[in-house]
């Protein structure tokens, strides 16, 4: 092989693909799950003082678009730092439920929306990362993320713990995404607790939460590259989040 083909291969993809950012900016305002608090900065040299500029970030792993490693959940399980630059790069399957969100806000996944999809864009494919598209990261605030009615109890959707299983047993996928905080739908997460969560990171795949701009992407023909920094012994952290597409 040339030493230039991989240079002309990424220069073609540049001209010839569309380049989707899938993350969300990082700031205090960024969308993050209720339990945890906003980004914090301070200045720690300053430009004008210092001759150059370095902040310090208090933040929590989870903040933001971000991946859960298996250990988030399961003891004994791989950390961020286990995983290769392989495992971040895969084909993309994006299911959008979008509709059905917007007319139900706790709205589950089902193995039939699966099987439906599967229907017009073909089986997914071993080694895939499924995304479940929402739309639900076009809501601007993060009270409007956590949809709590006049009782406090909210409502955002998620996978069904059916969908979770099929998807790992039956098409053994790379990874799965979604665009609200919380893998499984509110009336699941606070009246049975975190099980799909917990399940999905039980076979050992990571799992991206918080995405954005799915709804950018195609169906099918698309790869995502999930990057996140090389933490030992990691549970989480914030992530940079990308998609190739083709025109």
């Amino acid at each position: 092989m040339s030493n230039l083909n991989l240079w002309n291969e990424l220069d073609k993809l540049k001209k010839t693909c569309k380049w989707i950012d899938l993350s969300h900016e990082v700031s205090a305002d960024t969308p993050h799950w209720h339990g945890f608090s906003s980004l914090k900065s301070t200045a720690l040299y300053e430009l004008e003082k210092d001759g150059f500029t370095t902040y310090t970030y208090e933040i929590v792993g989870q903040y933001g678009t971000h991946v859960d490693a298996p250990i988030h959940f399961v003891k004994g399980q791989r950390t961020l730092d286990t995983f290769t630059p392989e495992d971040m790069a895969m084909p993309l399957c994006v299911i959008d439920k979008s509709k059905e969100v917007e007319e139900n806000n706790d709205f589950a996944m089902r193995v039939e929306d699966i099987l439906e999809w599967e229907s017009v864009h073909g089986k997914i494919p071993e080694g895939s990362f499924v995304a479940f598209m929402s739309n639900w990261s076009k809501r601007k605030t993060q009270e409007a993320m956590e949809n709590a009615d006049e009782e406090g109890v909210k409502h955002y959707p998620g996978w069904s713990m059916e969908a979770l299983e099929f998807l790992v047993k039956e098409r053994n996928v790379g990874a799965i995404g979604h665009e609200q905080a919380d893998t499984d739908p509110a009336p699941i997460a606070q009246g049975e607790g975190m099980i799909g969560e917990y399940y999905i990171l039980s076979t050992g795949k990571y799992q991206i939460e918080l995405l954005k701009n799915l709804d950018l992407c195609p169906a099918t023909g698309a790869v995502i590259f999930c990057t996140f920094p090389k933490v030992k012994n990691g549970t989480g952290f914030t992530a940079r989040c990308f998609a190739i597409c083709p025109k």
